[in-house]
């Protein structure tokens, strides 16, 4: 079946002669071989150079087996006790990049997701075990330490923007655990999103050769320099058809950054609008000369965005003068700026061109969640409900513009879940009365009704229920 599969690797025969790490400032040359000697240079030294900062990645969890015989009477009378449920371990084997020298390790939050142990393994067969520093299953990036007092080889972390389409790269990581395997290849495409299910869509695409097992494995440019971390390919049968995906090194600095804070979670600014794909009829409606940017379709009085002076209709083109090619990428070059840093937006407003300055910002709780979990004999038997804000729209995943009262959480087989309540469910009124807050909806369920006549809110559609 045709789809995507979060793992990694590449494929190619174009080089470049191999140069030592460059500054900044330095302009890479680049050759195109044209000569039968030039076709036969090698990547081996640069191979040697960096391979050892490439880890195998094992995770183990301990899973809890229903045995199919629970519940039967027969079995169990024959027996003469309840069946036992089996404890089985499960092992995933993925690839991992260590970036400091101390033991920091980066890799795919799939590969650790769950993980009761996570060891590594290095490309000198040495096995370490290690502990998770930061995960974010949104970026599906984690950061692991190796719990040793010595000095490991390193990958320098390099500008994954100064890609270009065409230019060479390397992949380092273990598919199908056969052992750590090097393959080449080109960048194909840059900001590609809709490609994983996570809300993070801007990836490096790469013709490398992307198999099981190289999940959290090197991108690598011809400088020995990380500039992505291999994640998902896409595939028709589980296999590399040539279209492979990178999370970009410039977001990885970000996430190591969050670490080295100490952070418990990784924090993405809280824009306070939201924006849609420019498309050829709305390019042409607002005088575009290009099908690229991000539309405001709305912003958040109070908001970063509203503050900054956006107005829906307005396209964003550009963030510090970087091409904006959608929504997800604003997103990431908002993401990589940092909080507390200011941007300058390019955004183009009734076929004029102007630039505007926002101020990056954790997402706030201007309203008090004040959360309520909810017993007795109502519907809501089982749910705990809070006030929205920018800051629980975020934790929730929702909308920034959300309002109103949330469902965050639901007790597994309470009357709620059976009722068919979900989690992101916001409750905007019952028996006609609309709930405005946590404090309201416990007025509600203490005046007792004799029958319930709900009005949830769930993905922009209204739903109406009625319950005795």
């Amino acid at each position: 079946m045709q789809g995507l599969v979060r793992l990694a690797s590449a494929t190619a025969f174009l080089t470049v002669l191999l140069l030592p790490p460059l500054s900044a400032a330095t302009e890479v040359p680049v050759v195109v071989p044209q000569t039968r000697m030039e076709m036969q240079l090698s990547f081996a030294p640069l191979v040697k150079q960096t391979h050892g900062a490439v880890v195998n990645v094992y995770a183990e969890r301990m899973v809890q087996r229903r045995s199919p015989f629970a519940g039967d009477p027969f079995f169990e009378q024959f027996f003469g006790q309840r069946m036992p449920n089996r404890t089985e371990k499960q092992s995933s084997l993925g690839s991992g990049v260590i970036v400091e020298a101390n033991g920091i390790v980066v890799t795919n939050n799939h590969v650790i997701e769950g993980a009761d142990e996570i060891k590594v393994a290095l490309s000198d067969g040495r096995e370490f075990p290690v502990k998770v520093v930061l995960k974010d299953d949104r970026l599906d990036l984690a950061v692991l330490k190796i719990e040793a007092k010595e000095e490991f080889p390193a990958l320098t972390i390099g500008d994954s923007d100064r890609l270009d389409v065409g230019d060479l790269v390397l992949a380092i990581g273990n598919p199908f655990g056969v052992g750590q395997t090097v393959t080449s290849g080109i960048v194909s495409a840059l900001a590609r999103n809709q490609v994983t299910e996570g809300d993070f869509g801007f990836f490096i695409q790469t013709d490398a050769s992307i198999n099981p097992g190289n999940s959290g494995g090197a991108l690598m440019n011809m400088q020995g320099e990380l500039i992505g971390i291999n994640t998902a390919i896409f595939s028709k049968g589980g296999g590399s058809n040539g279209i492979g995906f990178a999370i970009p090194a410039n977001l990885v600095k970000v996430f190591l950054a969050a670490a080295d804070t100490g952070a418990a979670s990784f924090e993405r600014p809280y824009i306070g609008a939201s924006f849609e794909p420019v498309t050829s009829d709305v390019a042409e409606a607002l005088g575009l000369d290009k099908v690229l940017g991000a539309l405001v379709v709305r912003t958040v009085e109070g908001g970063p965005a509203d503050k900054a002076g956006l107005k829906p209709g307005q396209v964003v083109t550009a963030v510090n003068g970087i091409g904006v090619e959608h929504p997800d990428a604003l997103g990431y070059r908002l993401t990589t700026a940092g909080l507390g840093k200011s941007v300058a937006l390019t955004i183009a407003d009734n076929g004029k061109v102007r630039e505007l300055t926002m101020e990056l910002a954790a997402a706030p709780e201007t309203n008090p969640r004040d959360e309520r979990t909810i017993a007795g004999a109502s519907p809501f038997s089982g749910v705990t409900v809070a006030n929205l804000s920018p800051r629980m729209a975020y934790e929730l995943r929702m909308p920034a513009e959300a309002t109103g009262v949330v469902i965050s959480k639901i007790e597994p087989g309470s009357l709620a879940a059976r009722l068919g309540f979900q989690p992101r469910d916001i409750v905007v009124s019952v028996n006609g009365t609309t709930i405005g807050s946590t404090a309201d909806m416990a007025a509600m369920i203490a005046s007792e009704p004799d029958f319930w006549r709900v009005e949830i809110e769930r993905d922009g559609q209204r739903i109406r229920q009625m319950f005795r």
